[in-house]
């Protein structure tokens, strides 16, 4: 199976026992997840790299290259298709971000990576900058073991200080007030919102707090061509004033900011201008 995934281009992958997971499903993902893949028992997780180095840019790192949805998608169908070739009479189901499968769980119980103070997934020698995908199956796969310890350098809170809107504590992240989820929220924000939308660097998503960890100062380049070639680092007003949201879809549909429509762009593209000193 090592090979499987490694010709998917994943960079770690793993299998944790859903039995392991319960303590983080409640009724209805259980439900979700019959439905999906009657009597699964196993979830296979992979991680996938995505840094094409700390490029100038007013978008969130993980949103330049190709949407990761539809890049999993295809790279999970790829070893789905080998494995059920391998085992016939068996379910495979990937699952993407919209899987009822807690992703970030099921990779620290697989030894996939392990989470940071920032909350995210390390797995080296990409650091924080992967992507999650995974497998629901029926086929009973021996579960691999979590990893010991934490992999942030012992008293640093790099990622903590660097969290503009305080989201990031040493109980957690308070997702509500992270600035990735602001700017992507629809309609009209708080005052305060908006104030940290106007000091932000992007406009799209955030990478403070691991641009500001030392583990992802060396981190190695994505080798998968989706994150790495035809990037889209910046937008402005101009590309976007006065398209409709269907012209929008079109032209950048195969991105992973598209998801929440020209909205919310155009609002923290016109707070970013707001507050240009001329």
């Amino acid at each position: 199976m090592n090979q499987l995934w490694k010709a998917a281009g994943a960079a770690a992958w793993g299998a944790a026992s859903l039995g392991g997971l319960q303590p983080f499903l409640d009724e209805t993902a259980r439900e979700k997840i019959e439905a999906l893949c009657p009597g699964a028992g196993t979830v296979l997780v992979a991680a996938f790299p995505y840094y094409a180095g700390d490029r100038p840019g007013n978008l969130s790192l993980y949103s330049r290259g190709e949407d990761y949805h539809r890049v999993l998608r295809r790279r999970l169908g790829q070893v789905c298709q080998a494995l059920e070739a391998r085992y016939p009479g068996h379910a495979f189901v990937p699952g993407a971000d919209s899987s009822p499968v807690p992703e970030l769980a099921a990779a620290v119980l697989s030894g996939v990576g392990r989470v940071g103070r920032n909350g995210l997934l390390f797995v080296p020698p990409y650091g924080s900058y992967v992507f999650l995908g995974t497998v629901l199956t029926d086929l009973e796969v021996p579960p691999t073991a979590p990893l010991a310890g934490s992999p942030c350098p012992k008293g640093c809170r790099a990622c903590i200080k660097a969290c503009p809107t305080r989201a990031l504590t040493e109980r957690g992240c308070d997702v509500a007030v992270c600035l990735s989820e602001v700017t992507q929220k629809k309609g009209a924000l708080t005052e305060t919102e908006a104030a940290h939308i106007k000091k932000s660097p992007t406009v799209w998503g955030c990478d403070l707090c691991q641009r500001a960890c030392p583990l992802n100062r060396d981190a190695a380049l994505s080798p998968l061509p989706e994150f790495r070639e035809n990037l889209l680092d910046s937008l402005t007003l101009d590309d976007l004033e006065g398209m409709s949201n269907k012209a929008f879809r079109k032209k950048y549909g195969d991105r992973a900011f598209a998801w929440r429509g020209i909205g919310p762009l155009v609002r923290n593209l016109r707070l970013k201008e707001e507050n240009v000193s001329w």
